[in-house]
Formats: C-alpha cells, structure tokens, sequence
C-alpha cells in the first residue's frame, strides 16, 4: 500500500478526521439558489398570462429545472426546438401550473447540491494559504518562475496548461497543480460521502485520471487523488479495496506534509 495512503486511513481512524476536515470543506446546508428578482417577475406574469413557451423558455434559463423530465436536457441543448414542440411545451407547462408560482420558486431556488460545493471549497482551502505555498491564478506567472508555487484557477484552466506544458492527455479537468522542489504535481479532488452508485463512479473517475497516460517533457511530473470521505472505512468495499493497492491516494489533511517530503 502506498504509504501516504496507509497514512490516511490511520488519521481517519484514529483522529478527529472530520473535524480536521470541515478546515477544508466547511459545508454549507442552505446555500440556496438565488434568482432575480425580474426573473420572479417575468415568471408570475408568464403564468398568469399561461404563455407557455415564454415560460419554459425562461425556466430553461435557470440553474436547475422545477420538473423531472427527460424531454428538458434535450431542449435546453436546442432552444429552437422548443417552438416547434408545442404539444411537449404546453405539457410541461400543464404540470407548471399544476405546481404554482410559489412552488417553481421553491424548486428552482433549492441548496446547492454537497458534491457542487467541493471544489470551490478546497479552492479557497487553498487560497487560504494552508499549504504554506505561494499561490497565483496567472498562467505566464506560474510558468515563468522556478520558485514554490500552487497554480489557483478553474479545472478546464488547469487542464489546458497541464495538457499544453506537463504531457497531461486525459480529457478530464484537473483540481490541482503544485510546483514543489522542481516538480510538477498534478491532482484531482474528491469527496467521498457514501459507498455505490455515483459515488463509486467519482472514485473511479479520480482513479482513472491519476492513472492516465503523462507524456514525457522537461517537466518531472507525478500524478496524485486528493480523495476523503468514507473509502478510508476499513471494509470490503469496493473504494477501500481498491486502496489497498499502490496507487497514489491521499487525504487533503495530508497534502502539506505529502508536497514537503518531495
């Protein structure tokens, strides 16, 4: 096992691990959706003029969608479709009246998901200065010098200059890039609250991009999973399973420590 793994399980299992934790992912419970106050205007007269593709058209705009349907993804890739789907459009507006003006409020302003507060939330750990490393969001900056430094940014930003300069080839973005000692570390971040389902699959996805193929260059670059959460439970689920094998995975409590031992 790899031993910045072993080390993980060990202060998950033998420390306060969560309320470490919470330093890097201070969750929010109701971090609702805020909409504008025209939007809210436009939506009540929509509705009580039942102008239904002005409606959809509008709600289409929004974060989330008030109804579960499989026919939304499609329009919201194609707006044109649309005026020429009217007997979709009125149905799905049928079950907007149905709801009420307070209720599609309600719906479309519900909390942020936990899974799309992680990155922004370890962003901020680690502009927070936490690892004791220089950080920038400039790109010629963080290429230019030789000195210590976290490369801040959005992950497709981070995978444009990892694919451009550190022969990073795997389509997924990136949450991490770190230069320490000379060397280029490429990361990805996960937080894991639960065994199965689309939990296993963001385990996996995390696996799969620090297992990707790196293109040699001048750069000496090493790939890491920054993962917490419920894999570091000793059991025979599948995550921890698969911990138990030499692949590069640690907690993000261990990242400092990890960055000055290189």
């Amino acid at each position: 096992m790899n031993i910045w793994t072993q080390k993980s399980i060990q202060l998950a299992n033998q420390t306060d691990y969560l309320d470490q934790l919470y330093k890097v992912y201070p969750m929010a419970n109701n971090l609702k959706r805020e909409i504008a106050q025209l939007t809210k205007k436009k939506l009540a007269m929509y509705i009580n003029d039942k102008n239904n593709q002005e409606i959809i058209s509008l709600l289409l705009k929004q974060d989330v969608f008030p109804l579960k349907d499989s026919y939304v993804a499609y329009l919201k890739r194609d707006k044109n479709a649309i005026a020429r789907n009217p007997q979709t459009i009125n149905r799905l507006s049928g079950m907007i009246y149905e709801l009420g003006y307070n209720e599609v409020i309600k719906l479309i302003t519900r909390p942020i998901e936990t899974n799309r507060q992680i990155g922004p939330l370890f962003r901020n750990w680690l502009e927070s200065k936490a690892l004791g490393i220089e950080t920038c969001s400039d790109e010629k900056e963080f290429l230019s010098t030789e000195k210590d430094m976290v490369f801040v940014n959005s992950d497709d930003k981070l995978k444009q200059i990892a694919y451009e300069n550190f022969g990073y080839t795997h389509g997924k973005g990136l949450d991490f890039i770190c230069r320490m000692n000379s060397k280029i570390v490429l990361g990805e971040t996960k937080f894991l609250t639960d065994f199965g389902g689309h939990q296993n699959a963001q385990f996996a996805d995390a696996i799969g991009t620090i297992s990707s193929k790196i293109t040699p260059t001048k750069y000496k670059v090493t790939t890491i999973a920054i993962l917490d959460g419920v894999l570091y439970i000793p059991g025979k689920s599948k995550m921890h399973k698969a911990i138990q094998k030499d692949v590069n995975v640690l907690s993000a409590l261990l990242l400092r420590d990890y960055l000055y031992s290189l």
